[in-house]
């Protein structure tokens, strides 16, 4: 009879699951590892009073702390911002605004737009405003003036027309802002440096053309509405071609009146037009 509570506790520890040899570690006691030891896991195998050492947990190491002193940051790109600042939020719904209406105002974007019936209309009223269009034009007047004053105000005009192109090329080429529709720019696009959409160029150079032609022609009151109402066509045309956003386009208003203001502060007399024409035609004698 004294066999039995043997036999019964035999049979208990066999149905024991931590008395396994897969669960031995379970009934070991609690071990911490030094985090140098981390990084050697992959090593040969060192002896183990070595690889591990058993630590006291009221004093942890100084990795530990260290750990959970600086926890891990996150890059600027993965952070949200939860109480961005009003600034952040009016510029957002700003920006937001601009594209929703200019995408809107794009009606002559593709053929199969709304209004695509009359994208060749609008395309040409574009083509009045383009860089070549006027810098080739003014050559071409420059060319047949016969009057010193003439001359003097068409050389101008084409400095004027000049520095615009270079000025909205540059800035085009800092900000490299994309169009509302993201067309590819055309070859006379190219030509002009005219590929982004931030100013943009039609929109400057009709409203610096307009300034400089009702501030150097003596016109009629109908001819001088004719003139404004062509420049704001013009930066208009861009934004139903989707082009350019409304904020390209009264940006680039506004950098037109400014080159004109520039043009006007250095502006050429008339032996210094006749001095850049006879260099102009080969035909310049600083000897003589």
């Amino acid at each position: 009879m004294p066999a039995i509570p043997s036999s019964r506790s035999r049979t208990r520890d066999r149905n024991n699951v931590l008395s396994r040899p897969e669960f031995m570690s379970l009934n070991q006691p609690l071990r911490c590892v030094n985090s140098e030891t981390r990084g050697t896991a992959r090593r040969p195998a060192q002896p183990k009073h070595q690889a591990s050492q058993p630590c006291d947990p009221q004093e942890p190491t100084d990795s530990a702390n260290k750990e959970r002193k600086e926890p891990a940051k996150l890059p600027d790109e993965d952070c949200i911002q939860l109480n961005p600042s009003f600034k952040g939020i009016a510029m957002s719904s700003l920006l937001a605004i601009d594209i929703c209406l200019s995408k809107r105002l794009g009606v002559c974007a593709y053929t199969s737009s709304s209004w695509g019936s009359v994208r060749s209309m609008i395309t040409l009223l574009e083509l009045t405003g383009h860089g070549i269009t006027w810098i080739f034009g003014t050559i071409i007047c420059l060319t047949r003036s016969n009057t010193l004053a003439g001359q003097e105000v068409l050389v101008n005009l084409l400095l004027a027309l000049l520095l615009d192109i270079m000025t909205v090329a540059g800035v085009q080429k800092l900000i490299k802002r994309k169009g509302p529709w993201e067309m590819t720019p055309g070859f006379l696009d190219y030509c002009a440096m005219d590929v982004y959409s931030f100013p943009a160029a039609h929109a400057s150079r009709a409203a610096m053309v307009s300034k400089f032609l009702l501030s150097h022609l003596v016109l009629a009151v109908p001819l001088r509405i004719l003139l404004v109402l062509w420049a704001f066509l013009v930066g208009m045309s861009r934004v139903l071609l989707g082009k350019h956003h409304l904020t390209d386009m009264a940006c680039g208003f506004a950098l037109g009146l400014l080159h004109f203001s520039l043009v006007e502060t250095v502006w050429l007399s008339s032996s210094a037009c006749q001095t850049l024409i006879s260099i102009g035609t080969l035909s310049w004698s600083p000897f003589y």
